[in-house]
């Protein structure tokens, strides 16, 4: 008998505009656990929608979503966002509170011990690559790749299964953004997370993930593999936006074998 998906979402649909146009149309995708998912798409073509309606920041018209076969419109709201982490791009970190503080407010909200948040956060910051006596600090006082670093502590400081993230490193210059995405990985494997990126990158995608889903006008197109997807479908809008990064490979190849000069 084959185990329950760890997430769900049966026939999800969601309008902002009565029934003139679905933002999310009749979106179906089961994730087991331990799994990366990575969701791209053209701006537009409902990915953060479909993020949310996860973690009930945004209800669905019509459909289900079940975490382990529960739906989860049966579980409160706040209580079921304390057991997922959230990552997004504006960091969100509280610019009053510490790092520590920032880091362990999740903890809090569950009423751990404080001497038990106080050993999460310093372990987390261990795990996300940031000094220790950055946790007295302000955000402020830290680069926007150090907040971020911060903003994944949090995420999974009350030790989720799942990991939502929207975006999570698209402000960053390049190299941090590619270096934190690699970090992220690292820690996905490491904690055995079930992980859902939003991302435009589909470049980050391919090298991260180990599903892509691909969203055109509210609909999922495809869910598969990098490798199964670069190689081609029957699908246009799949084939023209899997074409890039293998594009972007092939002009790198060509410029690593002529020295002579730009393509």
């Amino acid at each position: 008998m084959a185990a329950t998906p760890l997430i769900e979402l049966d026939h999800i649909y969601k309008s902002f505009d009565g029934e003139r146009g679905f933002a999310v149309c009749d979106v179906s995708i089961s994730i087991e656990s331990g799994v990366f998912v990575a969701m791209v798409g053209t701006s537009g073509s409902g990915k953060t929608t479909t993020l949310k309606t996860i973690n009930r920041l945004i209800e669905p018209d019509r459909g289900e979503v079940r975490i382990l076969g529960k739906p989860i419109n049966t579980i409160d709201a706040p209580r079921l966002r304390r057991q997922i982490g959230y990552v997004f791009q504006g960091i969100g970190l509280f610019p009053h509170m510490t790092i520590a503080e920032n880091i362990g407010i999740t903890p809090q909200l569950l009423n751990w011990p404080d001497v038990d948040i106080s050993r999460r956060v310093a372990e987390l910051l261990d795990l996300v690559s940031l000094p220790q006596h950055y946790a007295t600090r302000l955000p402020d006082a830290l680069s926007g790749g150090e907040q971020q670093r911060a903003g994944v502590a949090r995420a999974i400081a009350a030790r989720p299964r799942i990991v939502l993230m929207d975006e999570p490193f698209g402000a960053l210059d390049a190299v941090t953004h590619d270096t934190l995405s690699a970090a992220y990985r690292q820690i996905h494997d490491r904690l055995g997370l079930t992980t859902i990126m939003v991302t435009h990158d589909v470049q980050e995608a391919v090298l991260r993930a180990d599903l892509i889903a691909v969203m055109h006008a509210g609909r999922l197109l495809a869910c598969d593999t990098p490798r199964m997807l670069l190689s081609g479908t029957a699908d246009i809008e799949v084939n023209t936006l899997m074409a890039a990064p293998r594009r972007q490979a092939e002009q790198i190849g060509k410029l690593l074998a002529n020295d002579s000069g730009p393509i």
